[in-house]
């Protein structure tokens, strides 16, 4: 009898848990405040805590840990074909430890991410093509988004100021831009301590643009890309730079993931120009730039139960070969997101896109159609010895520290409680030390392995 009652209140309670879950999936700030079609509005909220044990980064010791914080708040008035968006952003942390980066990849409050006004056409001059066209503020999403991405992870995001137009049809996609990158700004570590906040701004001396085209329904069922970019900057009265003067072309070939199908990607990069080594106030060098970067995905799904990927993944990212010479060969990954290839970032951040030679693979799974998750596990050497190991700034000039990094685990769940509302998300990584993350000068004198674990939720009405 007592089995049956128990039966019955988990019946009751997922019953109820059910109701409740799809009454507030259809429960929105836009519903409540009744708003007209043409007005929207929307709220976003995520908080996530993140530790790890042992150091790994140059000249730390112990672990570090910090509770981030971002909310974002958009408002958008749409007229006939025309939109007008305001985006708010707000990211802080607490909590943080001895070894917390205090910078603007964590922090920036309150400002103003987004201000644009956008028109689009779906007959563009009686010609029967799309026509887009956005000015303002903004943030972008380009191809793989390894090189322009609006951040997801990270607790703060790229944004720039300028315009972005797209031509299309159905198979095919032209996109142009010319942008002004914007500075998060404070950028001092004393100032963002003191929790001071300062207007994000964008400067001439940083330009930005790009030319992208896209093409669908080639053979294979696939994809490719061709792109180029240009980025010029030079330091500001308030922003220290590179002095970078780089054009980045590239070559995308892509097959989307199908049931019981292989899929694949591939994309070359090459990027040619001038750099100075680092951002540094004395680093007066002008460097002649040359760099590369390639990815290959090799994949399959299953058409079985969780609906299993298997990948077999492999990025290069060239390094600094002489540290001494006029060169400067270490990939610039520009504005690019790394997470969804190489780990959380955030105050763990590991592995970029430059100096990297590494070997991967992922298996992708969804148990339930609420619930996703992968396994992936990557092996990590210096493409270049002499380079540093970006993530961990640690660097050996003399190379006698060898190549091999270490090993990465990653694990990550990721559970829609109520679809478009409330999303819980947490993950873990282990970084088994090689040769190079033990013995390199200014490594951490623990050699012991790290444990790094996050857990968030997001909330969107």
């Amino acid at each position: 009898m007592k089995y049956k009652k128990l039966a019955h209140c988990c019946a009751l309670t997922l019953g109820l848990y059910s109701g409740l879950g799809q009454a507030i999936e259809n429960w929105s700030v836009q519903k409540q405040l009744n708003l007209p079609d043409w007005l929207t509005l929307k709220i976003d909220h995520r908080t996530r805590y993140e530790g790890y044990d042992s150091a790994f980064k140059k000249n730390s010791s112990g672990g570090d840990q910090a509770l981030v914080f971002r909310t974002n708040i958009f408002l958008g008035i749409n007229y006939d074909n025309f939109e007008l968006g305001t985006e708010f952003i707000d990211s802080r942390i607490t909590l943080e430890g001895i070894n917390t980066p205090i910078n603007t990849s964590l922090i920036n409050q309150t400002d103003l991410l987004q201000a644009y006004l956008a028109w689009q056409s779906n007959d563009f001059l009686s010609s029967g093509l799309n026509f887009n066209i956005k000015a303002g503020r903004q943030t972008m999403d380009v191809g793989s988004r390894r090189l322009i991405a609006r951040n997801r992870f990270r607790n703060t995001i790229n944004n720039f100021t300028g315009f972005d137009t797209t031509l299309s049809q159905d198979d095919w996609q032209w996109r142009n831009f010319i942008v002004l990158p914007v500075s998060r700004l404070p950028n001092d570590k004393a100032t963002l301590q003191a929790g001071r906040t300062e207007y994000d701004q964008e400067d001439f001396e940083r330009i930005f643009a790009g030319t992208f085209f896209s093409m669908k329904n080639l053979p294979l069922s696939s994809t490719a890309e061709l792109y180029g970019y240009y980025l010029s900057e030079d330091d500001t009265e308030q922003t220290r730079t590179k002095n970078r003067k780089l054009f980045t072309p590239g070559f995308r070939w892509i097959k989307s993931a199908k049931p019981n199908q292989f899929n694949f990607e591939m994309e070359a990069v090459l990027q040619t120009g001038t750099s100075h080594a680092t951002a540094l106030t004395v680093d007066l060098q002008r460097l002649n730039h040359f760099a590369y970067f390639g990815h290959i995905t090799l994949g399959y799904s299953f058409d079985a139960h969780w609906q299993p990927q298997l990948m077999l993944q492999y990025d290069y990212a060239s390094g600094d070969e002489d540290p001494n010479d006029n060169q400067n060969n270490r990939f610039e990954t520009l504005y690019g997101a790394r997470r969804f290839e190489f780990g959380p970032t955030g105050i763990w951040g590991a592995f970029a896109r430059a100096n990297i030679n590494s070997p991967g693979v992922r298996l992708k799974f969804k148990p339930h159609k609420t619930v996703t998750g992968f396994i992936a596990h990557r092996a990590y050497w210096l493409a270049q010895s002499k380079d540093s190991w970006t993530g961990a700034k640690i660097r050996d000039v003399t190379g006698s520290s060898g190549s091999y990094i270490g090993q990465q685990m990653e694990i990550r769940l990721r559970w829609q409680a109520i679809p478009k509302t409330l999303q819980f998300e947490t993950g873990w990584a282990h970084l088994f030390k090689g040769n190079f993350a033990k013995n390199a000068p200014n490594a951490p004198t623990n050699k012991n392995d790290t444990d790094y674990f996050y857990f968030q939720t997001s909330i969107h009405i």
